[in-house]
């Protein structure tokens, strides 16, 4: 698939080798989200070099880094490195030598420490007198996001403050996709959304179905023989130390427990023995919390607990409980699997997108801060609340994830649906105008382009073709 988006990370890693000057380059993430690729392509363009550790043992992983280094180092791979001292120093030398500047790029660095503990404290050295000596740029990445932080990132780490960029790789937006796929509609944008996230290794994947949605489904993930369809057990397993310990807690959630007594009471344990594998999971971006919109995010008692990924969501409701029928049965009955959980997950993913695309609509002539749900007892919930930068007008929506374009009949008993709610107090200021707005992917009003309709006063519908394009106009 073509190397689309990451504009705003290449640019930051270009800079950093044009200047000149010796740094310290940190890229992390989740995997399957392109950090290899965004690396191999950075190195390409600025006559870097690229290395790919592994889990074999340190004396190997010397070997392989040398005859890497061979390539912009002549004669490094012809000698054997006792340790990586010895062979960090014979980097500084020759480099200096023949005037090559790096990168230096070390990808899965969380296997070197694994297997070499001491590394980082290495490495600190090195990096340390690299910058005073005027020496090499040196990338780090890794996708195992808890021993990046146990090595680099947190506070009482070895190379805690020494890296000059520091890029976390997020899952690229939903309208990306139209560029990756060619898709022109709300629809097929989030249909495809609905199974794949914004994870490009499943995009890549997915990319020889076209639209054909269900097919690339069963054949990737129903299928026992698909390539995804234990994907999720392999992610667990390749963090480092291996997170499937955690796998009960995003079982629960993905059966529908999303408080934490509710997942306790799953589980059979406690709620207090979960704090820590559920921030743990928030850590890998497995699982987000989410609080009412307005209320304080870590005084909250009201926190839901959510499978971040549309992906994940698919997987824990059309794979997870069904492993053993699917074995057994034929393509039709296990695409039967997803639509009985299909509308569900389309809705869920709408929601999504349309609170992703708050901030870049442009409504009403406003700036806008970033889009929740809200929720309380006795109180309307609504789909997509935000508040404008000025606090003086408040946004109100519902998401419908209508499958097929929206009439003017849908519109006017959505309108009655919408307008018969009660809206939330204390959000936006003492005098703010509640803007009530309906969002769904496609409306039956061709001759409109703007993707904006007013259906009454107070009242306004966006379809997907709007919140898509906005969403496709940003760089992440």
């Amino acid at each position: 698939m073509e190397f689309i988006n990451r504009i705003r990370e290449m640019e930051r890693l270009v800079q950093v080798s044009d200047a000149g000057s010796p740094a310290l380059v940190v890229v992390w993430g989740r995997r399957r989200l392109g950090k290899s690729r965004l690396l191999t392509e950075w190195s390409q363009r600025v006559g870097g070099t690229y290395w790919v550790a592994d889990e074999s043992s340190s004396p190997i992983q010397r070997k392989y880094l040398a005859e890497e280094l061979e390539r912009v180092l002549p004669g490094f791979g012809a000698v054997t490195y006792p340790d990586w001292r010895t062979l960090l120093d014979r980097v500084s030398r020759d480099a200096r030598t023949t005037r090559w500047r790096g990168p230096l790029i070390i990808d899965e660095f969380p296997y070197l420490v694994s297997a070499a503990p001491e590394l980082p404290s290495v490495l600190q050295r090195w990096v340390d007198r690299e910058k005073r000596e005027g020496g090499l740029v040196l990338a780090l990445s890794g996708s195992s996001q808890r021993m990046m932080m146990d090595s680099v990132l947190a506070a009482d780490a070895p190379l805690y403050g020494r890296a000059d960029q520091l890029l976390k790789l997020e899952p690229l937006l939903p309208g990306h996709s139209s560029d990756a796929m060619g898709f022109s509609d709300g629809q097929s944008i989030l249909d495809f959304y609905t199974c794949w996230g914004g994870v490009p290794r499943y995009w890549e994947l997915a990319q020889p179905f076209g639209n054909r949605f269900r097919d690339a489904v069963d054949e990737l993930v129903l299928s026992p023989y698909g390539v995804l369809h234990d994907e999720v057990n392999r992610l667990l397993h390749l963090e480092l130390p291996s997170a499937i310990p955690l796998r009960p807690i995003l079982d629960a959630i993905g059966l529908g427990a999303h408080r934490i007594s509710e997942i306790a009471g799953r589980l059979h344990v406690p709620p207090t023995s979960l704090s820590r594998g559920v921030r743990q999971l928030e850590e890998l971006g497995y699982v987000r919390r989410e609080v009412p919109y307005g209320e304080d995010e870590k005084r909250s008692k009201k926190a839901l607990y959510r499978l971040s990924d549309p992906f994940l969501r698919l997987w824990f409701r059309a794979v997870a409980p069904h492993r053993g029928a699917l074995r057994t049965a034929s393509g039709p009955s296990r695409v039967q699997f997803l639509e009985r959980v299909w509308s569900g997950l389309r809705a869920e993913a709408w929601e999504d997108v349309c609170r992703l695309a708050i901030p870049y609509l442009g409504l009403f002539d406003r700036g806008w801060r970033p889009a929740g749900r809200f929720w309380r007892a006795h109180n309307s919930e609504w789909d997509v609340v935000s508040c404008s930068m000025e606090g003086d007008v408040v946004i109100l929506g519902e998401c419908k994830s209508l499958s097929r374009p929206a009439a003017r009949t849908d519109l006017e008993k959505m309108m009655r649906s919408v307008m018969g709610k009660t809206t939330p107090r204390g959000i936006g200021g003492p005098n703010a105008r509640m803007e009530f707005v309906i969002f769904v992917p496609e409306i039956a009003m061709p001759d409109d382009v703007t993707g904006i309709h007013k259906l009454s006063p107070g009242l306004t519908v966006v379809d997907g073709r709007r919140v898509f394009r906005a969403l496709d106009s940003q760089i992440v």
